[in-house]
């Protein structure tokens, strides 16, 4: 599974406080890939809380 971060993310960091394992802020949203898939559950609820859809899930 791929976890990418499209070019609306307005760096809010709603996806680093929901899933801080995956995701760090600075100015946009970073995807530690490494991480996904021991955290697919956290990554969804970030994609789901995301207020500009930016998190894509592969």
């Amino acid at each position: 599974m791929t976890v990418k971060v499209n070019e609306s993310c307005i760096g809010c960091g709603a996806c680093e406080s929901i899933c801080d394992a995956v995701f760090s802020v600075d100015g946009i949203a970073q995807v530690e890939e490494s991480a996904v898939a021991d955290n697919m559950d956290c990554v969804k609820e970030a994609a789901d809380a995301c207020p500009v859809s930016a998190i894509e899930i592969e």
